[in-house]
């Protein structure tokens, strides 16, 4: 049983998405002793010419404002850490990630804070844990050429460190969607807690 979830969703419905119906029952199911909740359906901010700025500017030279700058970044690097088990509810937009995830994407990915470069190329820095994805789609196949969401998510994971990544998938639920939720409900009902 992971001692924390970080439980990230990602879709901008909050009535009637399938990734949170997902990730709920996946959470309920690691039954952990504390969650940490981030919903991007409020949205994140983009990156911005001060953030890079900051970003790159040495920890004990940044000023005040670069570090406010940074805060929100820092804590959503922090949840992170702070995860044992990260549980990402995440639908298939347009063949790919929603614009909300490739912003929580952008904050937490971090030179010298999630991943370090060496001479052997980069190295992730949160190493230990464990993510699972739920996924749902209308009609891209997850795994196949078009799906470019799982297999971005896996490659960044796996950048910072987390390279023990599961997926349940609810995909083509705009063609069969009974199917889909039974085989996305026998996979969260085998996974270990």
């Amino acid at each position: 049983m992971p001692q924390t979830v970080l439980h990230i969703d990602a879709s901008a419905r909050r009535q009637g998405s399938t990734t949170r119906e997902l990730s709920d029952g996946i959470v309920q199911r690691l039954n952990p002793a504390r969650i940490i909740r981030r919903d991007l359906a409020t949205p994140l901010p983009l990156l911005t010419e001060a953030w890079v700025s900051a970003n790159f500017t040495a920890t004990d030279a940044r000023t005040e404002e670069q570090r406010q700058t940074l805060a929100l970044s820092d804590q959503l690097v922090q949840e992170l850490k702070d995860a044992d088990t990260i549980v990402i509810g995440l639908p298939i937009y347009n063949f790919s990630v929603p614009a909300a995830f490739k912003a929580w994407i952008d904050l937490i990915a971090r030179a010298g804070v999630t991943f370090a470069y060496s001479e052997n190329g980069p190295r992730g820095l949160l190493s230990g844990k464990r993510a699972i994805l739920a996924v749902a789609s209308g009609g891209t196949p997850v795994g196949s050429e078009i799906d470019f969401a799982t297999r971005y998510v896996q490659h960044v994971l796996g950048f910072v460190g987390i390279s023990d990544v599961a997926i349940v998938a609810a995909d083509r639920m705009a063609i069969a969607p009974e199917e889909a939720l039974g085989t996305a409900q026998a996979q969260i009902d085998s996974l270990a807690a």
